[in-house]
């Protein structure tokens, strides 16, 4: 009996090892804690396998995408053609928006790079609910609830995913494993690039919305350097405006603390 339960006892051990679990990182906890932001981060790297995770909780729960849905949506307006390239224009409608940067013609570079909802919205008007639906269902991107509102579902909470899923949806963009023709890859890649040093290369999206509760920001992406590329996501709880260049901010210090960037 004795030697039955330890035999018990050994296999059970060695089932708890196999589980993968990524403890709390506390260098990325203390960046938040400064902060004191609710919020989570994922790194991690293409080849090595290594992954730095703050509050694992948070980072598989899923909430609204918001404006990362562009890098999606991108691939999925370039594929069915209703968008040519990042030099296509975006004809405005004389609508005023806050942002003054919104009142005006826009190519899919600048949309992109502004986060231009009306672009979008105008982009999902004709792709249409069913080939979204079919997309979505297909690919390896969170969760559509049904039903939804054709130009809303990416911010007001009909369509979410988590923090590591983020992370495991762009390392399949940067392999392009997912069912696009290299043409749209190649002008999702040009229109990602945010920032290009001597060592590094980030390519990233922001998101946010104020139509979920609590509101959430977002900033995801990943960075090429030398040997290795490391993709992160990083979603916080927005209390105001204010808490806005975080989204940036705790990620930068992040991958500076894991010693990816300088």
């Amino acid at each position: 009996m004795h030697n039955h339960m330890s035999k018990f006892f050994i296999a059970f051990l060695a089932f708890l090892l196999s589980v993968p679990a990524v403890a709390e990182d506390q260098e990325l906890a203390k960046l938040f804690a400064q902060q004191g932001i609710d919020g989570t981060i994922v790194i991690s790297s293409l080849h090595s396998g290594k992954t730095f995770i703050h509050n694992d909780l948070r980072a598989k729960h899923r909430l609204s995408p918001a404006s990362t849905f562009k890098v999606l949506n991108t691939l999925i307006s370039l594929e069915e053609n209703v968008i040519l390239d990042k030099n296509s224009v975006f004809k405005w409608d004389g609508h005023t928006y806050a942002n003054a940067d919104l009142n005006h013609d826009q190519t899919l570079d600048s949309a992109f790079k502004i986060s231009c909802v009306w672009c979008y919205q105008e982009l999902a008007r004709k792709v249409g609910a069913e080939k979204y639906r079919n997309y979505l269902q297909n690919l390896p991107y969170g969760e559509l609830r049904e039903p939804f509102d054709v130009t809303n579902f990416w911010l007001d909470g009909s369509l979410e995913i988590s923090a590591v899923e983020q992370v495991a949806f762009l390392k399949k963009v940067y392999q392009r494993t997912l069912p696009f023709s290299p043409s749209s890859y190649e002008t999702l890649q040009q229109i990602m690039l945010m920032e290009k040093t001597p060592t590094y290369t980030l390519r990233a999206k922001t998101g946010f919305t104020g139509r979920v509760k609590p509101p959430i920001g977002w900033y995801v992406g990943y960075v090429e350097i030398a040997k290795e590329v490391w993709f992160f996501a990083t979603n916080i709880e927005v209390r105001d405006e204010k808490d806005l260049p975080l989204r940036q901010k705790l990620t930068r210090e992040a991958l500076q603390a894991k010693g990816v960037i300088e």
